[in-house]
């Protein structure tokens, strides 16, 4: 069963993967280069604080 912030953590990811894909798209490749860097680092703040959160249940 997925979480409200899981969701919100996808929508995050595919909102900027489509914001970069639009940059890319109609030419504007270093803007979009920079958008891209943001999916797997809100991947990453996603990860970490699902493992803190299992980590606290646990505790």
């Amino acid at each position: 069963m997925m979480k409200t912030s899981d969701v919100c953590i996808l929508l995050a990811v595919m909102v900027a993967f489509t914001v970069s894909g639009f940059l890319w798209f109609t030419g504007q490749h270093d803007e979009g280069l920079f958008t891209a860097t943001w999916v797997p680092s809100i991947l990453c703040f996603g990860i970490y604080f699902k493992l803190m959160s299992l980590k606290g249940a646990r505790a």
